[in-house]
This record gives structure tokens, sequence and C-alpha cells, in this order.
């Protein structure tokens, strides 16, 4: 029945007519699904079938609105189709159920073609915006923690719930205007006092040109929010989630930087902030956290 319900629906959102073996899937309905008076075995099947993916689809249509503006409705529905055809439901939650998109994505060029490594990015950070919102949060690092340790052996963890991520393009600024496109759309149609006007497509937002972007998305006070990062930040705060102390990573990220620039001032000013945040925890003595 599961292979049955992970087959991609037809033009007419039904079962497909022949399975996988060449046998009608009629036939293999029958086989374990018995009629009722109104229905015949694969019409009860399709039901479940088409509740599935409706489901599923909705799911990564209401996950990944960026994808969908980069690639369009029907591109997007055909990347979603294959992508779940390849990778079905396999959790009791719809939470991981886009966790494979970016790397399907960067596997199956075809589907976002000339915009695949632009989608791969946007993928990316519209997961970590899935991991961010119901991410586990640990006791963040205390100032007492820091002085016990020393810059020379302190060893932190990031937060479980953020995602550090170096992309290609501008994708939180791509992120931001889709925002502000459909907020202005959704006054529009608030405004409208009379008879609805005729239905239009909404304009497709123009995509961005490729500029290195580092960006961190994380959660505060059960809100979502991404915060763009230079270079040398997020070079410091990738080192320290891959285990580095405090002392090698900053030594590590500075090593070729300006040294016309007060690193020291600035620096610390982005401890301040991060620590105020609670991106740091302790890191686990079994590795990373």
């Amino acid at each position: 029945m599961s292979e049955a319900l992970f087959r991609p629906l037809n033009a007419r959102d039904g079962l497909q007519a022949t399975w996988s073996d060449g046998r009608s899937t009629a036939s293999v309905a029958a086989d374990f699904i018995k009629p009722n008076s109104f229905l015949t075995p694969v019409e009860r099947l399709e039901i479940y079938a088409r509740s599935y993916w409706f489901r599923v689809l909705d799911c990564l249509h209401e996950d990944y609105p960026g994808v969908r503006a980069i690639l369009g409705q029907r591109r997007f529905m055909k990347l979603s189709t294959a992508f779940l055809a390849a990778f079905p439901s396999a959790s009791f939650t719809l939470r991981n159920l886009g966790s494979r998109l970016p790397a399907f994505i960067q596997d199956q060029p075809a589907l976002s073609a000339p915009h695949t490594h632009l989608a791969v990015d946007m993928a990316r950070f519209e997961w970590a915006q899935v991991v961010a919102f119901d991410g586990p949060s640990l006791p963040p690092l205390t100032e007492d923690d820091i002085l016990d340790a020393g810059p020379t052996r302190l060893r932190v963890a990031l937060q479980p719930h953020i995602t550090v991520m170096e992309c290609a393009y501008p994708v939180d600024e791509f992120a931001l205007a889709l925002k502000k496109r459909d907020a202005a759309l959704r006054g529009e149609a608030s405004n409208t006092l009379t008879a609805m006007p005729a239905s239009r497509p909404s304009a497709r937002p123009r995509l961005p040109r490729p500029a290195r972007t580092c960006v961190a998305v994380h959660r505060q006070a059960n809100m979502l929010y991404f915060k763009r990062l230079e270079p040398e930040a997020y070079a410091i705060l990738t080192a320290l989630r891959d285990g580095r102390t405090l002392s090698a990573a900053c030594a590590a990220a500075l090593r070729d930087a300006d040294p016309a620039i007060d690193w020291a001032s600035r620096v610390q000013s982005w401890f301040q902030a991060w620590q105020a945040h609670g991106w740091f925890c302790r890191r686990s003595n079994r590795g990373r956290t």
C-alpha cells in the first residue's frame, strides 16, 4: 500500500493506470483492498493517495516559497513531485520532509536549470528556517563558563537551532523582497470593496545576482531571525562550531585580514552580540553538540 501511495499521481490527480511491473493498478489494488457498495478497490486506494500527495505537496509549497519564486509554480511542482517520488515522507512529522531537498536540487540540475545554484542556496536557507523554528535550545553559555576556561582552552558549541551558512547569492535579501511583495499583494486584496478584480498572476520577483553572502538563521523569543555576517565573523563561528578553541578560531579567521582594521574591538562587539542573543552553549564531552 505504501508503494501505491508514494507513486506520483497522473495528470488528472489519480493513480497511474499501470503498476511498476506492468500489471494494471486496478488488479494490484484488488489483491489487498476490498470494494464496497460505492467504490472499487482502486477508487478506495485513490482517496488515500490523493490525501497523501496533496498534503506533502502543500507542505513543500509552504516551506519553500523562495525556491518556488525562483522556478515558478509549474517547475516547482515538477521538482517537488520528482523529489517526493525519490524521498517520500519517512517521519512521523512533516517537519523533516524537505531536509534532503537542497541536495536533491544539486544532484538533479535539469529540474532547476539555469538557476540551480540559486535554488540550492535558497533551499538551504529555507531549510535552516525550519530548523530554527523548532530546533532544540540548550542552556546558554554563561560568563562564568567563559572566565573559568579562558580563551586558549574555551570550546563552545552553537545552539542546535542556529545555522550559519555561506551562499553564492544574497538569499536573505531575496527572502525579504518576497515578504514585501506578498504583503503588498495581501494589502491590495484587502482594499477591494466591491467586486473582485480579474485574477492575475503575481509578478515574478527579480532574481538576485551572485554575491557572496554569509548569514546566520536563528530563533530568539520564539521568533525567527536571519542576520548577515561579515566573512570574518562567519569564519569564527564555523571554527567554533567545528570544535576549535576561541583563540584558535579567531587566529584562523583573521590570519589574512586587513591589519588596518581594529579587529580586537570588532571581534569583541561580535561576541557581545552573539552572547546576548544566546547563540552559544556548552560543548558536549562526547563531541559536537
